[in-house]
């Protein structure tokens, strides 16, 4: 048995992440992987935070596609090979008419809960305009859905699994730059990465709209360091990359801004 205590100590999301090492438990005890239902960031971050602490065990995340928001994440005992497992996931097409009455993310993911199924076995919704979405569930639910999911607003939808290579994501957009800086402090370098006065960041992170690495950070002075991850609210992301000090003792940080 896993020490739960010591682990979940200090973490945000105690509940899913009980859950989480339920699973755990499961996978040592059985010598069988076992998946999670969809993490969200946050959850995933923490989740993986505690199995780096582990040597009996490894893991392995899935959504689909590389830069998937919401992930499944498959545990094993170290001894067990994660690669080649069959993929925990099935993707949808949701299939409709809707020109005259755009459906956005929050319809779509309203309609299916309104089947009755949880969040949690719900990964990404791929919206698509006017021609409906893609939407990446538990294998389970598949036949489920192709039945109950039939109209999302007031526009009908014809539901049905679609293989992997019909999959439309976008590349992510990013832009890389530099910033020499005095201090690794949160409000310096997210200012100089999102493109506002420093005055304004402080006043973000003070209202608690900042998170690093999907944690929420109150203090202006917190000090970041490199593969660190800034999210803002509305904003986007800024991954902080390489750190060099130059020789007046300034910061000089490589960052990339997902937008």
């Amino acid at each position: 048995m896993l020490p739960k205590d010591d682990l979940l100590k200090g973490v945000e999301n105690t509940e899913i992440l009980t859950r989480v090492l339920d699973k755990a438990d499961q996978a040592i005890r059985t010598w069988e992987p076992v998946t999670t239902d969809f993490l969200s960031p946050p959850e995933l971050y923490e989740a993986q935070a505690i199995f780096a602490r582990l040597t009996d065990i490894h893991t392995q995340a899935q959504g689909g596609y590389p830069q998937a928001e919401r992930q499944r994440l498959t545990i094993a005992r170290s001894e067990i090979p994660l690669k080649g497992q069959d993929l925990p996931l099935a993707l949808l097409s949701v299939a409709g008419n809707f020109l005259f009455d755009t459906a956005t993310h929050r319809d779509f993911l309203g309609s299916l809960l309104g089947t009755g199924i949880v969040r949690e076995k719900v990964g990404d919704i791929i919206v698509l305009g006017e021609r409906g979405a893609q939407l990446i569930v538990v294998p389970e639910l598949v036949e489920f859905l192709q039945s109950s999911l039939t109209q999302v607003r007031s526009v009908p939808v014809k539901t049905k699994p679609i293989d992997w290579s019909e999959l439309q994501v976008r590349e992510p957009k990013k832009k890389e730059m530099t910033t020499v800086e005095a201090s690794m402090r949160l409000d310096a370098v997210a200012s100089a990465g999102f493109g506002m006065s420093r005055s304004k960041m402080a006043d973000m992170i003070t209202a608690g709209d900042v998170r690093v690495n999907w944690k929420p950070i109150s203090q202006s002075s917190y000090a970041l360091k490199s593969g660190d991850l800034v999210a803002i609210r509305g904003k986007g992301r800024l991954e902080i990359g390489d750190v060099m000090v130059t020789k007046k003792q300034r910061y000089r940080i490589s960052l990339t801004r997902y937008l």
